[in-house]
């Protein structure tokens, strides 16, 4: 299978986001008198958006306590969203040859639209052709819904079977399943390759050289 387009997942896929998520989730335990959270539990609790992050981080606070902590957490993060924040070493160079090649990519993510967006051009301008979050309001439901890629693959005007999904998590994989589209599990993001072949992983790559030359050598 060749493909004409490459999406991306965007926390620990094209960028390095640990060191914020977790400065953010820390922040709204003490808000909220919870204790304090490792860097390796923040990024066990990723990759399935900012309420479920929340609900590991705090797994004794009821519904109410948990919106209200949502309502804090989302725009403490999008204030501090880039302190730490990098893109993935490689990846800048890899979007840079997909766009030589003329395959557009795409960054996708379970964080909100504007965030997506936000992050995107900060740290990717010009690489990318489209960029999208979650966003219910417009039918766009957080993975593993697949509304986000096949949205993606219709905006473009192509068949999910010709895109390519690259993603770091068992989420990542269930999304592209339920898409209709390969997907690519990367071994630099927040997930082992353990957990990985667990969920489903069959394509795995070291770096973001390989996936290129990989994408390259068949479209």
């Amino acid at each position: 299978m060749s493909y004409s387009a490459v999406f991306f997942d965007m926390d620990g896929t094209v960028l390095d986001t640990l060191g914020d998520l977790h400065a953010a989730t820390n922040a709204c335990l003490r808000q909220f008198g919870r204790p304090e959270r490792t860097p390796d539990e923040v990024r066990r609790f990723v990759g399935n958006g900012s309420r479920r992050l929340l609900e590991q981080a705090m797994p004794d606070a009821d519904a109410a306590t948990i919106d209200a902590a949502l309502a804090w957490y989302k725009p403490w993060y999008d204030a501090h969203s880039a302190v730490l924040t990098r893109p993935c070493p490689g990846v800048p160079a890899l979007l840079e040859r997909l766009r030589a090649a003329g395959l557009p990519a795409a960054i996708l993510s379970n964080k909100p639209d504007a965030t997506v967006r936000a992050l995107s051009a900060r740290f990717f301008p010009g690489l990318y052709a489209l960029a999208a979050g979650e966003d219910e309001a417009r039918g766009r439901r957080r993975k593993p819904w697949p509304d986000l890629l096949l949205s993606t693959a219709e905006a473009l005007g192509l068949p999910p079977a010709r895109c390519l999904y690259v993603g770091d998590s068992e989420v990542d994989l269930l999304t592209a399943a339920r898409a209709g589209m390969d997907c690519a599990a990367v071994l630099w993001g927040f997930r082992s390759r353990a957990e990985l072949e667990a969920a489903g992983g069959r394509l795995f790559f070291d770096t973001p050289a390989a996936l290129g030359d990989w994408i390259l050598g068949k479209s």
